[in-house]
């Protein structure tokens, strides 16, 4: 796929930006409450229904990933009206975590703590942070004995345990909480205790029991990431040796062709099948290669994660839809994700054809969104198929793993890549902490 090279990288930069705001707007349409606490329904379409099923708040749909979009998009374009919509969704928050049940990262009370104190850290004002810390420290006590040390939901993957243990490394860094880093640190022993971790779940939705799954959201890579993560933060060298079994495991069981590799969605009944998005494909499987270059400096990973990238671009999307990539747009395993990849390859490697191939994936995004009026007054809103095994359910969602928040956030992430290799200065991106990547573009971490 050609990048416009007719405009300026800034040029770029605006329209994607552009775009991030019409996402904004139709976002709005979808709010409830009042200007002291708000929040946002899923689907704000006239008899419209979201893809998801309902939740109360969580990253995938609601308040907390629209408050982060909102940040970032308050911070990319100086409007303060952002700022006091992002205050209202926090305010919401401060008092709804106090009702959900859940302690997972993406669909739960860890992913809205995140959040929180992503926005205390922006916001500052007391009501975010002291709203994260009571939600963490609930977590933390919601921790049971298990075999090898203290757990939740008994699953290593992302989507269980291992997303809990990102979620309060991140919040003692952040609220300078240190015994929840311990907390991580002792419950992830549990994973690092394991022959490959993470390799086998048993009973995951649409698969068959006895499957196997390599990807990051319910699978060994998104395992071997927090294992990698620990080793960074404790320097615990079986936290190490564990995430580079659950890595050879991931390299063993991959497709090579050439340069370029393809992860099997699921194994053994799924090896034909490669996705190529965060959640199950080839995306996140490169997150946690570059996070074992990035806490390990082993270039061998890099070139790993390089490999994935490589199956991506060859595979040739977005222009042509695969099977590993239908039609979705999000950042769980729609071109979204691809463009948080490739923006961030560039700015690990410094690679111009990075940054050129999400420039050509953010371009793709921004003129796939549906507006209702040709000026785009009514805002922009992504219709996918989120499930790819039902081609014709089609629904456009606002929240952030799923929906116009996530997909804005990438566009803005993707604009700062632009403007920062033309030497622009851009401020601090916010990144959930199962992203590898620099949270300043070109800024090595």
């Amino acid at each position: 796929m050609s990048v416009d090279r007719a405009r300026s990288p800034g040029e770029r930069a605006d329209a994607l930006l552009g775009a991030a705001v019409r996402a904004a707007r139709w976002i709005g349409s979808a709010g409830a409450g009042d200007e002291r606490a708000r929040h946002w329904l899923a689907n704000p379409d006239p008899g419209g229904r979201s893809a998801l099923a309902p939740e109360p708040v969580s990253l995938y749909a609601g308040a907390p990933g629209i408050v982060l979009f909102l940040l970032e998009l308050a911070s990319a374009t100086g409007d303060e009206r952002y700022l006091r919509e992002a205050r209202a969704g926090v305010r919401y928050l401060a008092s709804a975590w106090r009702e959900v049940t859940d302690v997972g990262f993406y669909h739960g009370l860890s992913g809205i703590a995140v959040a929180l104190c992503e926005a205390g850290w922006v916001l500052g004002d007391g009501v975010a942070e002291e709203a994260a810390a009571g939600a963490l420290e609930r977590v933390a006590r919601a921790a049971r004995p298990m075999q090898a040390g203290p757990g939740w939901l008994g699953d290593p993957a992302q989507r269980g345990d291992g997303g809990v243990l990102l979620a309060l490394l991140h919040g003692a860094s952040m609220l300078g909480l240190a015994p929840l880093g311990e907390l991580a640190a002792e419950a992830g022993l549990r994973a690092a205790d394991l022959a490959v971790p993470g390799h086998r779940f048993g009973d995951c939705p649409g698969l068959p029991r006895d499957a196997v799954t390599p990807g990051f959201s319910a699978g060994t890579s998104g395992t071997a990431f927090l294992l990698a993560r620990l080793y960074g933060v404790t320097g615990e060298a079986r936290f190490l040796a564990a995430a580079r079994r659950g890595a050879g495991f991931v390299r063993a069981v991959s497709v090579l062709n050439g340069e370029c590799a393809m992860v099997p969605h699921h194994l053994p009944q799924g090896r034909g099948l490669h996705y190529l998005g965060f959640c199950s494909g080839s995306a996140g499987v490169a997150r946690m290669f570059c996070e074992l270059y990035r806490v390990a400096g082993d270039p061998a990973d890099l070139d790993w994660a390089e490999r994935l990238a490589c199956g991506i671009m060859a595979s040739g999307v977005p222009g042509r839809r695969v099977p590993g990539l239908w039609d979705t747009a999000c950042q769980c395993c729609g071109v979204a994700g691809l463009v948080e990849l490739f923006a961030g390859l560039w700015a690990v490697t410094g690679r111009a054809a990075y940054l050129d191939f999400a420039a050509a994936l953010g371009g793709h995004l921004a003129a796939r969104g549906s507006g209702d009026s040709e000026s785009g007054e009514e805002g922009l809103r992504w219709y996918q198929a989120y499930r790819r095994s039902r081609p014709g359910e089609m629904s456009a969602d606002t929240g952030y793993m799923a929906g116009a928040a996530g997909i804005g956030a990438a566009l803005l992430h993707l604009a700062a890549a632009l403007r920062a290799a033309t030497g622009e200065k851009e401020g601090r991106m916010i990144l959930l902490p199962d992203n590898p990547f620099p949270p300043v573009p070109g800024v090595p971490v």
